[in-house]
């Protein structure tokens, strides 16, 4: 489903997590807007949303640092110079993937409506299937033992 979209109609897309995340937050409003179905969340959710947001911001920003100090891309498609394992991602893998995740879950929290809760489920697939395994893979060509030897030790999420 995900290339149909790429290949065809979304042909030109910039196809990049934050990009992908910007679509998932304008379906989580449209469904929240257009078929609320059922107001499943109080205030008491929507503040966790709100907190959920403010620690993904944190999380974002503490792992891009590590891309800035280690002098390597932050991109998707480039080929990384530098193997990434303090900081964060001595706990993840992905914690920039993890923030943009809590990004869209605290913003469907703090919607407040359960019809766009199935979304965040489908953007971890996403950026799973788009991004983290050939990213993976790509880790074990070029760095190779090391990669490996962090890949296993070290959870995708947390």
């Amino acid at each position: 489903m995900i290339r149909w979209l790429l290949d065809g109609p979304l042909r030109g897309f910039p196809d990049l997590p934050p990009v992908w995340l910007l679509g998932f937050l304008g379906l989580a409003w449209l469904l929240d807007r257009a078929l609320p179905l059922v107001e499943a969340f109080g205030p008491v959710w929507r503040l966790a949303g709100l907190l959920l947001v403010a620690a993904s911001l944190g999380l974002i920003a503490w792992s891009a640092f590590w891309f800035w100090r280690r002098k390597t891309t932050i991109e998707p498609h480039h080929t990384p110079s530098a193997l990434i394992v303090e900081g964060p991602y001595r706990l993840g893998r992905n914690p920039i993937y993890l923030g943009l995740l809590g990004l869209l879950t605290g913003y469907v929290l703090w919607l407040g409506a359960l019809t766009p809760a199935i979304l965040p489920f489908a953007f971890h697939r996403v950026l799973t299937v788009r991004f983290i395994e050939k990213e993976e893979a790509l880790l074990r060509r070029l760095f190779g033992a090391e990669a490996h030897a962090y890949l296993e030790r070290t959870r995708r999420w947390l």
